[in-house]
């Protein structure tokens, strides 16, 4: 249930990347192309999330993604890593290990041949750079 919906996610926030619109527009047009998400409170909730968030979304891709812009990224691997991101911010209720596989699958499915180890690599490194914040602000 979750992975289909969050398949609409990642096709929704390519499609607002690609056009250059907000999730206002972006939703509803691709409602016109696509059955309902499955989980639409899921759906509408990460799309929005990534949206309103997407500077400190892309900040800490960024510095995750160490050699490479993140304006220089593929569509697809861009927004499934912004997808993934936003699951493994503080707050999520999705497991790490979950959020990373499912982020590697759609990867695998709609991105090149290095798209799954790619975006597996950067991800794991945002849960680690998450990790060592969480710890310092704990300690702190």
């Amino acid at each position: 249930m979750r992975r289909e919906s969050r398949e609409k996610v990642f096709q929704t926030l390519f499609m607002m990347d690609a056009l250059g619109v907000g999730p206002d527009e972006a939703i509803p047009l691709f409602a016109l192309s696509s059955d309902p998400p499955s989980d639409a409170r899921y759906y509408a909730e990460a799309v929005r999330g990534v949206w309103s968030r997407i500077g400190e979304i892309d900040a800490v891709i960024g510095e995750a993604a160490e050699h490479w812009r993140v304006e220089r990224m593929t569509l697809v691997d861009r927004n499934i890593l912004r997808l993934g991101a936003y699951e493994l911010s503080p707050g999520s209720d999705i497991p790490i290990a979950v959020a990373i596989n499912e982020a590697v699958e759609l990867g695998k499915r709609f991105g090149s041949e290095e798209s799954g180890a790619f975006i597996n690599g950067i991800l794991d490194r945002i849960s680690g750079i998450a990790r060592k914040k969480t710890t310092a602000e704990g300690s702190a």
